[in-house]
């Protein structure tokens, strides 16, 4: 395995999560990158509850699909569930995991922190699995 890409619309929520959660457990060697088909910004929730598990995503940016190096990557895992997920149009295997925008969550602080904790810990053990079969 090369390279990594987990795609989602903006880019600020699962797909942060997931690059930073899978870049803590992918083997030397192998990149690790996230992008979305309208990139924003990092949610400070995302950087908050993946700061609770000692991985550091606070220096990350929002990525748009064409700033990704197409050639190193062969696996795309697509993360998009109520909206259309963004192509990737190289050549690798494809996935498609997906999980309610923690994004969407209303309400008081605690309420959208629990929505991403929950993303979170979904995307850390289906990283884990899959990194496992390989």
């Amino acid at each position: 395995m090369k390279g990594i890409l987990f795609l989602c619309v903006a880019n600020s929520a699962r797909s942060q999560m997931a690059e930073g959660i899978a870049r803590s457990l992918v083997p030397p060697g192998v990149r690790v990158w996230s992008a979305g088909s309208n990139p924003t910004r990092v949610r400070s929730e995302a950087i908050a509850v993946l700061r609770e598990i000692g991985i550091d995503i606070s220096s990350y940016r929002s990525k748009g699909v064409s700033e990704i190096p197409a050639a190193e990557v062969d696996t795309v895992i697509t993360l998009c569930a109520e909206e259309v997920c963004p192509l990737f149009f190289g050549s690798a295997e494809r996935l498609h995991w997906p999980l309610q925008d923690p994004g969407a969550a209303d309400g008081p602080e605690e309420a959208r922190l629990a929505a991403f904790r929950k993303t979170r810990d979904e995307l850390r053990r289906r990283i884990e699995a899959f990194l496992a079969r390989l």
